[in-house]
């Protein structure tokens, strides 16, 4: 099929900034786009080619859009996944399918898939309620500290939280959830692999995340990870292992923890385009964005190589800011060198939300991470 200045349409399913990212692609490759976002003001509406509003997560909703189009993909997890089944049977291309992202949805059943399919993992134990997890503690089936985990719609820190006594399950959902042994761990890794329909496969250097205390939030992605290559060797066959049991297409960032003892265990993982790999727009041959619309529409997948060393930087709104934005030093930032901002297009900023990020490029890592931590001091996200 012809793709590139043709009658082709490719629908995405959400339209922040992951999808807003997603079209520099498409502009670039002239290929038509329609977006659904329940957002009027959704970052991909000056992008796209159609934005239609909807609910991701209503059936009819997700059906007649993906009518619509010829492929279906997405850039967030909360979709309805009945409908993606449908489109699936009626000869609608979902990529990733709607099986996969079903059990991705779920992190509970995301863990099961993990021990069914003998990929590492930290333990953890299924509740179908909060209140299970206190009985079981009260019966000694249950030590602190663990990490409580909301079974869905957990997103950018949302959905975690480390538990250390029993009040701090005061607050917190009620419904089904788990309970994961507190690793420790020298890094949180991440590799994203790239799988077309074709069934070729591709892995991106192996990334080093650091994260904010309180928000649980990446703050920082360093690329390469500052990691022996024997260890980075065994975090891509692993997650290369998590690309082919899920048999996915599209993009998979596998989230991971190098441990103390050097194990590599599966977190998590994402079925789309992923902040750990942005940095790839600016330091890569082939930025992920790139790569997922060349996986998904069956096209020959580009060199993930870098090109130089990238640490991301991500912008977030402010404590205590809530309204609409204002970048404060972004000029200063700009003089840096090797640094470029990237602004989602988010007129309203409230703490911890993501407004954006900042990519910086060198070629040693180390002084890229000096730069990133100056970055980081001087630009900041507040309302006006």
């Amino acid at each position: 099929m012809n793709y590139f200045s043709s009658h082709f349409k490719l629908g995405i399913l959400g339209g922040g900034q992951l999808g807003k990212m997603m079209l520099y692609t498409t502009r670039k490759f002239d290929i038509t786009t329609h977006v659904m976002d329940a957002s009027e003001e959704a970052p991909c509406k000056i992008a796209c080619d159609e934005f239609t509003l909807g609910d991701l997560m209503d059936y009819e909703a997700v059906y007649n859009f993906g009518k619509q189009v010829d492929l279906l993909t997405f850039e967030i997890e909360n979709v309805n996944t009945d409908a993606l089944e449908a489109l699936e049977k009626e000869g609608i291309k979902v990529y990733p399918s709607s099986k996969t992202l079903r059990t991705i949805q779920n992190k509970a059943t995301q863990k099961l898939f993990y021990r069914d399919h003998q990929i590492p993992t930290s333990n953890f134990t299924r509740f179908a309620y909060l209140s299970e997890i206190q009985d079981t503690i009260e019966n000694g089936g249950l030590d602190f500290p663990f990490v409580w985990k909301a079974a869905q719609f957990g997103y950018d820190g949302n959905g975690v939280k480390i538990v250390k006594q029993l009040s701090d399950l005061d607050g917190l959902p009620k419904g089904e959830c788990i309970a994961e042994d507190l690793i420790p761990f020298k890094n949180e890794l991440a590799v994203i692999v790239a799988r077309n329909v074709s069934g070729d496969i591709k892995t991106y250097p192996v990334v080093e995340m650091e994260f904010h205390p309180e928000a649980n939030q990446v703050e920082y992605v360093i690329c390469p990870a500052r990691i022996p290559d024997t260890i980075a060797e065994k975090a891509q066959k692993v997650a290369i292992k998590v690309s082919e049991a899920f048999n996915h297409v599209g993009l998979l960032a596998v989230e991971m923890f190098q441990t103390e003892n050097d194990e590599i265990l599966v977190n998590e993982v994402a079925p789309r385009p992923h902040n750990s790999g942005h940095q790839t727009i600016e330091a890569s041959y082939t930025s992920q964005f790139e790569q997922h619309l060349r996986a998904i529409l069956d096209l020959p997948l580009g060199k993930t190589e870098s090109i130089v060393g990238g640490i991301m930087v991500n912008l977030v709104g402010a404590e205590g800011h809530t309204g609409n934005v204002h970048y404060e030093h972004i000029s200063e930032i700009m003089a840096l060198e090797g640094v470029t901002p990237h602004i989602y297009g988010k007129k309203q900023t409230r703490p911890f939300r993501k407004m954006g990020h900042v990519t910086i490029v060198n070629e040693d890592i180390n002084e890229a991470r000096r730069i990133a931590e100056n970055v980081k001091k001087t630009i900041k996200v507040i309302s006006k």
